[in-house]
């Protein structure tokens, strides 16, 4: 197999991992100003926590069958 047969829990524990530390970071730490007119200064909260739960199941998930 392309790269071992753990190539889609890890790819999957990667994606986890990044949504939780990316909605993570821009719920905890917003820029001091918006870049554009059009841009946020804070994340959405609703979104963000529904971001970094479903990055938190992956992750968990990817690393319950890379360890089992």
């Amino acid at each position: 197999m392309f790269l071992g047969p753990d190539l889609i829990p890890i790819l999957l524990l990667a994606l986890g991992a990044a949504l939780v530390v990316g909605n993570g970071l821009a719920m905890f730490k917003p820029r001091l100003e918006p870049r554009a007119d059009n841009e946020l200064a804070r994340a959405p909260i609703g979104r963000s926590l529904l971001m970094v739960a479903i990055g938190l199941v992956a992750t968990i998930w990817a690393l319950a069958t890379l360890v089992g």
